[in-house]
């Protein structure tokens, strides 16, 4: 049977990347994200090779995600597959000089919105006792480092969240996951801060992880036998040994 899988945050990063290796793989998509025209350009491509059906929407925005999400073609209906990939960093600022407006966004999007989007989905899995929801977390969801404090409460809630999920939906049958990356250059860092130039420095002098890494390993797990549930994994490139330890070229 083929299966279909919902991705939140589709339009870049990780989200785009695991879109292009699930379709790779015949699985139909619901493709998630705010930005319409790269949505589009991607439903184009990955339709050549699955079926493919685009939302656009801001996960912050809850109204929208139960209108969206409710107003699927029944062909997309059945969601098999939930992938919370949909999250930001705002700012990278000591507690006491850190931007309230950055905060909210953060918490708005990567622990509200991706409560919103389960909230939309889980009730359907539940009624049909199967799925898959995998929760894309952080390294910073394992430990805390300087001027992370608002962006890492977020992801340790991802964390906490999701183990929450896995002990709830366990009479269900469902399986819940988290992936948890380390550094991945994506456009995390130009968001982070605010296309402030020193988002070009953040990968130099070291291979980082490439979305497609993390695709590949979001597949992986979705493919494990029916009594296999990869739980919790955290995902690091060679140079990073934590948070703040990256070896990089002199």
């Amino acid at each position: 049977m083929v299966k279909t899988a919902l991705i939140t945050g589709a339009t870049s990063g990780i989200g785009k990347a695991t879109a292009y290796e699930l379709a790779k793989h015949g699985i139909n998509l619901v493709l998630c994200g705010r930005r319409k025209a790269r949505l589009a350009e991607i439903e184009t491509i990955l339709s050549k090779q699955t079926k493919v059906h685009s939302l656009s929407f801001d996960v912050r925005d809850k109204t929208a995600v139960f209108n969206a999400i409710n107003s699927l073609p029944n062909t997309f209906k059945t969601i098999d597959i939930l992938i919370n990939n949909a999250g930001n960093a705002h700012g990278l600022d000591p507690i006491n000089t850190g931007s309230i407006d950055d905060w909210d966004a953060m918490m708005d999007i990567n622990v509200k919105g991706l409560l919103y989007v389960s909230k939309a989905i889980i009730p359907s899995m539940t009624k049909r006792k199967s799925g898959h929801i995998i929760n894309i977390g952080s390294s910073a969801g394992k430990e805390v480092y300087p001027k992370g404090n608002v962006y890492c409460g977020s992801k340790h809630a991802v964390v906490a969240i999701s183990e929450g999920m896995r002990i709830d939906l366990n009479p269900y049958g469902i399986k819940v996951g988290t992936i948890n990356p380390g550094l991945v250059e994506t456009e995390f860092s130009q968001v982070r801060f605010k296309g402030d130039a020193v988002a070009n420095t953040i990968y130099k002098g070291y291979s980082a992880l490439q979305p497609e890494d993390i695709a590949e390993i979001i597949y992986f797990a979705l493919s494990r036998p029916a009594h296999v549930n990869i739980a919790d994994l955290l995902v690091f490139c060679t140079a990073q040994a934590s948070s703040t330890i990256v070896k990089k070229d002199q």
